[in-house]
């Protein structure tokens, strides 16, 4: 049944049609996602779209920051249920690449809005704040904190775009192997790095 715009109240019609078009983007017509096209899924006029997004582009934006807040929720919640620490960071590690999988359109769509390459400014972005709080406890050092969530993010990006281009098989267990955080960072304690950092 369809919903007017009187109906939405206080930004529900906001939500209503972000959650729309994330639907939309990982469907059979994502590539044609449209505002008059939501605005008939969601039931309301263009207008009343056109009032939350004056165009596509503010529409791709706000798609591509809830993908953000969604893999950094993902992320911290794999990181917990794996108990923190070293391996919680590996946990998320491989919940980035998952989500990655799980949801390929709107994972391209958050890397290609704005300035995506601009690691230290983007605002709102809890996988970045989790990234950089668990590097900055594995390491206790700032600088080497830096450098290791650059290369953490690096890694799991690489695998995940790997992965989505089919140029590596996205088997769970391949994920696991790739993102061995113990081998590629740690040696023999997660500290070790703080000597040579300073």
């Amino acid at each position: 049944m369809s919903t007017s715009a009187e109906s939405y109240h206080h930004g529900d019609l906001r939500t209503a049609l972000i959650g729309a078009g994330l639907s939309a983007l990982e469907g059979p017509d994502g590539a044609t996602l449209s505002l008059r096209g939501l605005a008939r899924t969601v039931g309301v006029s263009a207008t009343a779209v056109y009032r939350h997004f004056p165009d596509k582009r503010a529409l791709l934006a706000a798609l591509a920051g809830e993908g953000l807040r969604q893999l950094g929720e993902s992320q911290a919640a794999a990181a917990q249920a794996a108990g923190g620490g070293a391996k919680g960071f590996a946990a998320s590690g491989r919940a980035y690449v998952r989500f990655a999988l799980a949801h390929p359109a709107l994972f391209r769509l958050m890397f290609s809005q704005g300035n995506p390459a601009d690691f230290e400014t983007r605002e709102n972005d809890l996988a970045r704040d989790l990234l950089s709080e668990m590097t900055l406890e594995l390491t206790g050092n700032p600088v080497a904190a830096e450098r290791m969530a650059h290369q953490a993010w690096a890694i799991a990006h690489g695998i995940a775009m790997l992965m989505l281009d089919g140029r590596l098989p996205a088997e769970p267990a391949l994920i696991d192997e790739l993102l061995d955080t113990d081998a590629l960072f740690f040696g023999s304690t997660p500290k070790a790095a703080t000597t040579t950092d300073r």
